[in-house]
């Protein structure tokens, strides 16, 4: 719960305040003094008398009543004075900066448990334990720096660690980024970042509050929530960038399947952030950049125009704007020619548009321009200005300022020289601008937004699936495990998702007579074991009844084996779809290239469940091996419409089938007649 004196008290106490700025409660002080806070500030020290030029309370009992309070004390002493502040003093929230909590031992977890018990049934806010605290435009209460100047159209970040939160204002503060709050959950005891998300969608203002969100996660406690008020958000104008840290190998759980080893947490926060629309980053700096590129004109569409007076840095720009998705066309015609005759001699204008170390903010502002009003085939503009240290620079970044208030084409400045002209780009950033002064982290930025997909209406394909036979079919499955193929067969085609036609059995006439019905070559498999290949327990292009019985015998010999499947031998690209149910995520949909390349390759994109049409071509637009979708070196591509309709509809089957706990169709065929499940897997547990 987030109370409005959270937000904005009219009266702080610091408990723990104190004359020494290098110690929390000193510099808590300081920063709520320095940052104008227009209410009344009191501070709780049984040892002083006056600090930082205000008289000191020797105790919480001796305080009048208060809107907020905010501890800096040792964690033994806190429920009492928690206990004070709500009960007797009328505290509406509560901001714990000290740590020796749920942390660092047990007794302290109690503590923090019994805190928040206070807190919560009173209706009192509780911020941390163990953070930095709270900063807005009404009051700083945070013990770092440096503590930034807040705007209503600056980022809010929400961090579950407050030196990450520091961190990142470091590096996004010479950026040019403003923050309009600073939150720091730390324990998040009773607030997390969910909660936040969810006070800022349900109290959201288009015409007050800020459009920009930037999330340091370190657990989701609850997806759901931070997926509904997220894609929420997005949907009334905002945009939301987040780093969510503990995703690395060694956290995956190990499993019995190939999906069960690729659906790691990692999946399923991929998963979670494509549905919501959330921007993903890896680092502090990622961050910041992409929320540098949240600040100016939105992008609508891949195409960049890079105008520079250096010829090297376009270059790698251009590259990087490649390697990301992201177009850089080439400018010929009337247009061009034009352009190029107004500029200096040697000028270029193929795109790079390069106007010489000796072009003149004049012929700078000329080429975006011409780029802006001209080339209607350019979505965005890049400009790469620096210094060589024999002169100012202030002339050319004033014009690449009014060009991004004047053109309708974002405009990106690159300004690189942060030395040679540090005070002509400080004072850039000054007036309102941002740089991003290194190429290819811009680039990168750039794609990420760009290649996010926009947050899902949550609607459920149903057409063509058979939800009753589904339920049907589950409901009389009595054990846990691995399904037996006919009714692995019976769930897909009510999926509305083609097979291959096949025979289990464990008579080799039987065997043998299907092969002749369906004509030769075949494909035979065990039956049993779930890594067939791992056994020796697969055999392909069998032409004959005299290698197919003797690969039966072989077969029915092997260990675990209760029987052999008898398939057609198809030809075509292997693809994979697979899915993992993650405890309070559901459903992980994986896609891939198949066959064994699915964990040599990892190219493996997810979603979750229920997937709607454009979060399934969102999925296959994203695999590095996307050109051979597309058909690549002669060969025929496959049919993506036909490979997202699999995806799409054996989403909806696990949404009302939530008994499947792992599944595998590894591989599907993409053949000349459609794409082609050829062995699945599914494991239920009830």
């Amino acid at each position: 719960m987030i109370t409005q004196q959270l937000i904005n008290p009219q009266s702080i106490a610091v408990v723990g305040g104190s004359n020494n700025i290098n110690k929390p409660g000193g510099q808590m002080v300081k920063n709520i003094l320095t940052g104008g806070f227009a209410g009344k500030l009191y501070i709780v020290n049984p040892k002083e008398t006056k600090i930082q030029g205000i008289k000191v309370t020797p105790s919480v009992h001796d305080l009048p009543q208060v809107d907020m309070g905010v501890l800096a004390v040792a964690s033994s002493f806190c429920k009492e004075a928690v206990d004070v502040l709500v009960h007797q003093k009328g505290a509406k929230a509560i901001i714990i900066i000290s740590s020796g909590f749920s942390e660092e031992t047990p007794e302290g977890g109690v503590i923090e448990k019994e805190i928040q018990h206070i807190c919560s049934q009173a209706g009192v806010s509780l911020i941390g334990p163990n953070c930095i605290g709270l900063a807005n435009r009404y009051h700083h209460s945070v013990f770092t720096a440096p503590v930034p100047e807040f705007h209503p159209n600056g980022a809010d970040l929400i961090s579950a660690s407050g030196g990450v939160a520091l961190f990142i204002m470091e590096c996004a503060i010479p950026k040019g980024l403003r923050f309009n709050s600073i939150w720091s959950v730390g324990n998040a005891s009773q607030i997390g970042i969910e909660a936040v998300l969810e006070y800022m969608d349900e109290h959201f203002n288009p015409e007050e509050d800020s459009k920009i969100k930037l999330l340091y996660i370190e657990n989701i406690k609850d997806p759901d929530k931070l997926l509904y008020h997220a894609s929420s958000l997005i949907r009334k104008g905002c945009k939301i960038a987040a780093i969510k840290s503990g995703c690395s190998e060694s956290g995956m759980r190990a499993a019995s399947s190939h999906t069960g080893a690729l659906a790691s947490s990692d999946s399923a926060v991929e998963a979670l952030f494509r549905k919501a629309g959330i921007v993903r980053c890896y680092s502090r700096e990622e961050l910041a950049t992409v929320a540098c590129v949240f600040t100016l004109k939105d992008i609508h569409g891949k195409n960049f125009a890079v105008v520079t007076h250096a010829g090297g840095p376009a270059v790698i720009l251009t590259d990087a704007l490649s390697r990301g998705g992201l177009g850089v066309p080439a400018y010929q015609g009337k247009s061009a020619e034009e352009l190029k005759s107004r500029l200096l001699p040697g000028s270029s204008v193929s795109n790079p548009i390069d106007i010489l170390g000796t072009g003149s903010a004049a012929d700078l502002g000329l080429a975006i321009d011409y780029v802006d009003q001209h080339f209607p085939e350019t979505d965005a503009i890049a400009t790469i200005f620096g210094s060589t240290g024999l002169g100012k620079i202030s002339d050319a970044l004033e014009m690449i300022r009014q060009k991004s208030e004047t053109c309708t084409k974002p405009v990106f400045p690159i300004l690189p020289s942060i030395v040679n002209s540090s005070r002509e780009v400080e004072d850039f950033i000054r007036a309102g601008g941002v740089n991003f002064s290194d190429e290819v982290a811009l680039a990168s930025a750039v794609s990420r937004v760009v290649n996010t997909p926009k947050p899902t209406a949550g609607q459920i394909e149903l057409q063509g699936v058979d939800i009753p036979l589904i339920r049907r079919t589950i409901d009389r499955i009595d054990e846990n495990g691995y399904l037996q193929p006919s009714d692995m067969q019976i769930l897909l085609k009510a999926a509305g998702l083609a097979m291959v036609e096949e025979c289990v059995s464990t008579s080799e006439e039987e065997v043998l007579a299907f092969a002749r019905q369906t004509g030769f070559p075949v494909v035979a498999k065990v039956v049993g074991p779930v890594h067939k290949t791992d056994i020796g327990g697969v055999a392909l292009n069998i032409k004959t009844e005299e290698h197919l019985s003797l690969e039966f015998r072989r077969m029915m010999k092997l260990p675990g084996v209760r029987a052999v499947m008898i398939q057609p031998m198809l030809k075509g690209t292997e693809l994979f779809i697979g899915a993992k149910y993650e405890d309070r995520f559901g459903h992980i949909v994986l896609c891939g290239l198949g066959g064994i390349f699915v964990e040599v390759l990892g190219d493996v994109a997810s979603g979750l469940a229920p997937l709607e049409y454009e979060e399934a071509y969102s999925m296959i637009r994203s695999l590095r091996a996307y050109k051979i979708f597309k058909g690549t070196r002669g060969q025929k591509g496959v049919n993506e419409h036909q490979f997202a309709e699999f995806i799409v509809r054996l989403s909806t089957l696990l949404r009302f089938a939530t008994e499947i706990k792992e599944l595998d169709l590894n591989p599907l065929l993409a053949t000349e007649k459609g794409i082609i499940a050829v062995d699945a897997r599914i494991r239920v547990e009830k």
